[in-house]
């Protein structure tokens, strides 16, 4: 068995008591009484343990924290509320206190279950409260799921999609970032191919890995090099006693994060020596910057071992969706059947998780829905992370989007015409 979950549950325990004395000296060199206090000796000290702290915390799950928006110019309350729910899975609403909030478009943003939470799309969300009914899917930490709720893989994941689709449709438009995109694709296939009426209105797909034959990432290769055995010997666990998901087999978040962490080794190490000397200069903008972008990336959350090692399986090594092989329950994944859902293919030209054509791969796999339903999007001079946040995300890509979503908001194509023509 691999215990490696075990042995990260005992460093952690074991290094209890030099976290407390970290925190103990670092109160004493911030203590305005302590003459040493603001000395460059003393602020080094201070920042010392404070790197030392940071580095072997544990992470909890961070909230959203938007509490307001503007519509119109105006400033508007933001309240948070749980709209629907299940075992691994529940949605946020963000309610805004405006009278015009009722008549914008739904947009479901389906966060990537890859490791962080779904709060990294935090500024995705802040980005579309003016414009939309925004909601997000949360999904659960692995280990916090009793082992009683059962297993949850990569059909289960397309019904609780077709269920929130069915369940705030039909006039809903669904947006994917990452890894999503090849379940979202999939669960409107299907929708589609049984002349679903909830089928959603358009899907904005984000960096996804639609085909990741063309223009391979490291992450592509390893997981065709190393093949789906390697990867249940060595990344799969089971959640140790004293969390509710004790004895469920999972890839735990921690080996997602040093994976992702040892790709821009140098530039995590860098980051850190640059807080630690804006600390030690008292540049405490800077450093807080540093904090809030760490205390997001840091925080992970475990996958169950059946849906990551059959996303592994099907979307990495055997290319299952551009192939036309994908099943979901005995059914064929129909990329032909999708005629009406609207397709918006976003990609970064920088982006080392998810080439360039791995996503606008879908506008081609699906030619019986219209050119005018088909957009595609790349964006200069971002990696993976700049597709779905950040100031080109905000000024370049979300406008795109906007638009986009207004041209489909209706399912006839004369009715955004008509609408257009009603407000000149």
């Amino acid at each position: 068995m691999n215990l490696s979950y075990y042995w990260y549950e005992t460093a952690h325990w074991l290094l209890g008591p030099a976290r407390a004395a970290s925190d103990a000296t670092k109160s004493l060199f911030e203590n305005p009484g302590n003459p040493l206090t603001n000395t460059p000796y003393g602020r080094t000290v201070s920042a010392a343990c404070e790197l030392f702290e940071r580095t072997t915390r544990r992470y909890g799950k961070p909230s959203f924290d938007l509490p307001t928006t503007t519509i119109d110019g105006h400033e508007v309350a933001v309240t948070e509320r749980i709209v629907w729910a299940q075992p691994f899975c529940e949605v946020i609403a963000f309610d805004r206190d405006s009278a015009k909030a009722a008549d914008q478009p739904k947009l479901l943003i389906v966060a990537p279950m890859s490791g962080h939470y779904a709060t990294l799309l935090r500024g995705t969300v802040e980005t579309f409260l003016p414009t939309h009914q925004v909601m997000i899917t949360d999904w659960t930490d692995a280990r916090m799921v009793p082992l009683a709720e059962g297993k949850f893989d990569l059909d289960d994941y397309i019904d609780y999609l077709k269920a929130m689709f069915r369940h705030f449709g039909p006039d809903l438009h669904v947006m994917a970032v990452c890894q999503p995109a090849v379940p979202v694709i999939a669960a409107i296939a299907r929708m589609e191919a049984q002349k679903d009426p909830a089928t959603p209105r358009s899907m904005i797909l984000m960096g996804g890995p639609i085909d990741t034959r063309r223009s391979p990432t490291g992450v592509n290769q390893l997981a065709e090099e190393r093949g789906i055995d390697w990867f249940r010997q060595h990344c799969i666990t089971k959640v140790p006693p004293a969390h509710p998901g004790f004895w469920r087999d999972v890839y735990p978040g921690f080996l997602q994060l040093s994976g992702f962490m040892a790709m821009n080794l140098d530039r995590h190490v860098s980051a850190h020596w640059e807080m630690f000397n804006h600390l030690v200069e008292g540049d405490g903008d800077s450093a807080e910057k540093h904090r809030d972008f760490y205390d997001e990336y840091l925080a992970v959350m475990d996958l169950t071992a059946e849906f990551y090692l059959q996303t592994v399986e099907k979307v990495f090594v055997l290319h299952e969706l551009p192939k036309g092989e994908m099943m979901h329950r005995d059914q064929p994944v129909d990329l032909m059947a999708i005629r009406r859902c609207a397709i918006m293919a976003i990609e970064g030209e920088r982006d080392d998780i998810s080439g360039v054509g791995q996503t606008l791969a879908a506008l081609e796999l699906t030619p019986n829905l219209p050119p005018d339903k088909k957009l595609y999007h790349l964006q200069k001079g971002v990696g993976h992370y700049g597709v779905f946040n950040g100031s080109r995300f905000r000024a370049e890509i979300a406008p795109r989007i906007v638009e986009f979503i207004e041209n489909h908001a209706f399912e006839s194509e004369r009715e955004p015409v008509r609408r257009r023509a009603s407000r000149a």
